[in-house]
């Protein structure tokens, strides 16, 4: 029972430990995608005041 135990506290740290690092990934893509887009954003904005 105990080495059950253990295995399965094994299996879920490693679990969380990926699941931490698949957020951390899509957190630091959303950030870069929004920052691009506040970017992009100023860019048509200083066009569109050049006209």
């Amino acid at each position: 029972m105990a080495t059950t135990v253990k295995v399965g506290a094994a299996l879920m740290l490693l679990l969380a430990l990926s699941s931490c690092g698949n957020t951390i990934r899509g957190m630091g893509r959303d950030t870069a995608n929004a920052v691009n887009a506040t970017q992009d954003a100023g860019h048509s904005v200083n066009r569109a005041a050049r006209r």
